[in-house]
């Protein structure tokens, strides 16, 4: 297909095509005449990959990079290429000097010890972890999130990773786990806030709390 076609069917302009192919974010196509290039549906999935990380994954042009690098490594296993995706989308965490810091990270490796997890000892997770431990205890808050951990574990597990195509494209595994990790993670987030507001109602709420005004679809017409 040209270039144009391609545009059409990823969504993706032609200009923003062209921008990643002198980024080397995308492949080039077949060239068939001096300015004129044919392109395929490795083309198309790699376009899609792309949407992933820039559009839900909210990955930098930079970032983006390293993660099309890692795709492109066949020597990588699927999961080194899945880690350097991961690690991509969560923030980068300063690591804070002093006693806080060194007992909170503690705190994470024994959790992740506990549980007998094969987490990179350089993973940025766990100072990502690390920090929110920090916030935590000073805010008089408890830190013993081996629920939580269990948890998580759970929905990995019998969720999420089962979403993960392993035989297929490289492209399709990564673009899985960023779908996956963003979205999963959102409504994860979104359920807890529903379970709050319930738990809520059920242990402090009144008769008259409950009360709801109806969805505007409701009304009858008299």
């Amino acid at each position: 297909m040209r270039v144009s076609e391609l545009s059409v069917e990823s969504g993706v302009a032609i200009a923003t095509i062209k921008y990643y192919l002198r980024e080397g974010l995308l492949h080039q196509g077949r060239q068939i005449a001096a300015t004129r290039a044919e392109y395929d549906d490795s083309h198309l999935r790699r376009l899609r990959l792309i949407r992933a990380l820039l559009e839900v994954g909210r990955l930098p042009v930079a970032s983006i990079k390293k993660v099309i690098e890692a795709v492109d490594d066949e020597s990588l296993s699927v999961h080194l290429m899945l880690g350097t995706a991961q690690y991509a989308l969560g923030p980068t965490i300063e690591p804070e000097p002093g006693e806080e810091w060194d007992a909170a990270r503690g705190q994470v490796d024994v959790l992740i010890a506990k549980l007998g997890w094969g987490v990179s000892p350089d993973a940025p997770t766990r100072d990502e972890l690390t920090q929110t431990i920090v916030r935590m205890g000073q805010l008089g808050m408890s830190t013993d999130l081996m629920v939580y951990a269990q948890t998580a574990q759970k929905l990995v597990t019998e969720a999420e990773m089962d979403t993960v195509p392993f035989d297929g494209p490289r492209e399709a595994a990564v673009e899985a786990l960023v779908l996956g990790t963003v979205l999963y993670g959102k409504a994860f987030d979104a359920l807890r806030r529903l379970a709050h507001e319930s738990e809520s109602a059920r242990r402090f709420g009144g008769s008259d709390d409950t009360a709801r005004e109806e969805p505007s679809g409701s009304d009858q017409a008299g």
